[in-house]
């Protein structure tokens, strides 16, 4: 039996939660300081309120998610393909990530900050994992780090880690870090098998000690299956609307970036909520078009000055320097 009769029992009693509703209204720029934490997401949770999460590299969209009322704001390694204009997550280091994160935590006063440990930072060893957790924490200034995978060393690292004293968000389903491994970014769960599998995955990193789970580019089916049988939250990223909250990238549902991750992958789960891409080629095309034209800036945007008898100081100084009268 997969599940011992304890247990079963404790899950049976949470599944009548998984059907939920998400809001279609918009909502209001959330304005209170409070911060949205560990207690506060397991609040969340336990009341059926589904859980916001997007994810953002830097502190002017990380200050604009969270000023409307995101609750958790994660650093992720996409960022080496969103921001960094690589193929796949592989290549961002460590570094990048604690930069990326402070930059994020400067922004925020409500949102949790969620930072992914980077491919490379935690497969050596538990002790070097540790060791990079502790860097995203103390110096990153994360909440909490996320990891990908459930084989056994990543289980292992898991619980090292939050015996730490660090949260760790796990993640199923569609891991980018394995891109190499799965052949490409490809869906995942699609056959009876693999999806059993990613259910015990999740199972396993529940035990391990995960706070949450994301789920990424599953069929909705084996999304609402984990999201029954395990009692942390699940965060959906092209799972379908039966997890706990729900995630996305800044840019992508900005409709701001084109590069091949997005055109390739995004597109199949991902809604813009704007098409700020557009919005912003047509403004550069504008200012180039007005400096061209010498028409920018103009007087309008040129407000600083000189008064006039510093301006004819200045006009006596360059013509005994031999410079040309300035009209």
């Amino acid at each position: 039996m997969l599940f011992q009769a304890t247990r079963s029992v404790a899950r049976k009693a949470h599944s009548c939660r998984y059907f939920r509703c998400f809001s279609q209204k918009s909502a209001a720029p959330f304005k209170t300081e409070t911060r949205f934490t560990l207690g506060e997401l397991r609040k969340k949770y336990q009341s059926s309120k589904p859980i916001t999460a997007v994810t953002a590299y830097d502190y002017p969209s990380a200050k604009q998610v969270d000023s409307a009322g995101i609750d958790v704001v994660l650093v992720g390694d996409s960022a080496a393909m969103v921001v960094h204009g690589h193929e796949t997550t592989l290549p961002i280091t460590l570094n990048d990530m604690i930069t990326h994160t402070k930059a994020v935590k400067r922004a925020v006063q409500r949102a949790m900050v969620v930072s992914d440990l980077p491919f490379g930072s935690y497969e050596e060893s538990t002790d070097y994992a540790v060791r990079s957790a502790l860097m995203l924490i103390k110096e990153g200034l994360a909440d909490a780090v996320k990891l990908e995978g459930a084989i056994e060393p990543r289980l292992r690292v898991v619980r090292a880690i939050k015996n730490a004293g660090i949260p760790v968000m796990g993640h199923v389903g569609l891991t980018p870090q394995s891109v190499n491994v799965l052949g490409g970014f490809k869906p995942q769960g699609q056959k009876a098998v693999d999806a059993m599998q990613l259910v015990e995955h999740a199972i396993s990193l529940e035990d391990a000690g995960c706070f949450a789970i994301v789920i990424e580019c599953v069929p909705e089916a084996v999304a609402s299956a984990i999201t029954r049988v395990i009692n942390i939250p699940t965060i959906g990223i092209g799972a379908g609307q039966h997890t706990s909250g729900q995630i996305l990238v800044y840019h992508d549902l900005l409709g701001l970036t084109e590069h091949p991750h997005h055109s390739n992958v995004a597109p199949k789960f991902c809604k813009q909520y704007a098409q700020l891409g557009m919005v912003a080629r047509s403004a550069l095309c504008s200012f180039k078009a007005e400096v061209e034209n010498k028409i920018f800036p103009g007087a309008a945007f040129s407000p600083y000055t000189m008064q006039q008898d510093e301006l004819q100081h200045f006009a006596e100084m360059l013509k005994r320097q031999g410079f040309e009268q300035i009209t």
